[in-house]
């Protein structure tokens, strides 16, 4: 039988969330419950209920930065047990057939990766629900063990924010000896500049505004520039060997792009809601490349926590009560938060 859990969700598209009640399937052979303890608010969450980038399914209850512990298991798991402290990230199944599967990039699967909420469970063809809840029911092989070292506040949003950044940068084969320019100080732009800099590359923070010099550097950044000086473009030319671009909001990118050296590559992480354009000459004229990457499969996930594990990497959290979530929702448009909120999902419970 399914279960009734306590959820916040939207009801309607750009409908603020409330306190309602969802039902979580009863758990199959290789299940895994799940009790949430904290649940990661990401900007995605924001585009999805305003349904920014497409139409969204309602009620929507986001959050696909979740981590909590074990209190149940199918008699057939055999890679997590009842009090393991576990993580959930941006899918819960993939068809695990295709090649981008059977290669352990389940995001790219070609049926389509399970989200963890805003999609149909195959199973049942029921709506998912996310981690703004007090429980949920997920497939052993989309659940990753959250090493000993983290706290589950700070490791919630590395399930979304820690892979979003350390997938590039590892593919980009970032270290001692790279120059790598983070665009945005926000909560993916922070793990960026964190990941880089364990990583031995040579860190600059790109932000249009000067105020958060002192927290880049903090963070572990060599250098800062405050793009809204039109001299930086100038100053910063043919001078990184990889972008990292963090940030949602268009940005001209001729300009960025001027600012690799031959063969530097802009990858972008960041989502506008409206097309881009540029000149291919800024790409064609010094070999440079402009690229996407899209969080990370299973096996990176888990090397990315294993990895912040064993560099003391967090995330810089505030930890908000649910009933925040809207007020939290408008500080994060308005850049109002050092890094990332983190929902208590006790909260819910009360």
């Amino acid at each position: 039988m399914s279960t009734a859990v306590t959820a916040y969700a939207a009801p309607s598209p750009k409908a603020p969330l409330e306190r309602t009640t969802i039902e979580r399937r009863a758990p199959g052979e290789y299940d895994v419950v799940i009790e949430i303890a904290f649940t990661g608010i990401c900007h995605t969450d924001i585009h999805q209920v305003h349904e920014g980038w497409a139409e969204g399914v309602f009620p929507m209850v986001p959050g696909h930065e979740i981590a909590g512990v074990v209190t149940a298991v199918g008699p057939g798991v055999t890679r997590h047990s009842v009090g393991d402290r576990v993580g959930v990230g941006c899918f819960v199944d993939s068809c695990r057939r295709c090649e981008y599967c059977r290669a352990g990039e389940e995001q790219f699967c070609r049926e389509g990766a399970v989200w963890t909420y805003n999609a149909r469970d195959p199973r049942t063809d029921e709506p998912t629900y996310g981690g703004y809840s007090t429980h949920i029911v997920v497939d052993e092989n989309y659940v990753l063990r959250v090493p000993d070292g983290l706290s589950l506040d700070e490791a919630a949003p590395l399930m979304c924010a820690g892979i979003t950044t350390y997938a590039p940068l590892a593919r980009w084969e970032t270290g001692p000896g790279s120059k790598v320019a983070v665009v945005g100080l926000g909560g993916l732009g922070h793990m960026a500049v964190k990941i880089g800099h364990a990583r031995g590359a040579e860190v600059t923070v790109l932000s249009q505004s000067p105020r958060k010099k002192d927290d880049g550097l903090r963070l572990g950044a060599d250098h800062f520039h405050a793009t809204a000086d039109p001299a930086v473009f100038t100053d910063l030319a043919d001078a990184f060997d990889l972008i990292l671009n963090t940030v949602s909001a268009d940005l001209d990118l001729d300009a960025y792009l001027g600012l690799l050296r031959v063969d530097g590559a802009m990858v972008n992480v960041g989502l506008p809601e409206t097309r881009s354009a540029l000149f291919l000459s800024s790409l064609v004229m010094k070999r440079r490349s402009l690229a996407g990457s899209n969080i990370g499969g299973i096996r990176q996930t888990q090397e990315m926590l294993d990895f912040c594990a064993r560099h003391r990497l967090a995330a810089d959290v505030e930890v908000i009560p649910a009933e925040q979530i809207n007020d939290a929702y408008e500080r994060v448009v308005a850049s109002d938060v050092r890094y990332r909120f983190v929902v208590d999902v006790a909260s819910l419970r009360e």
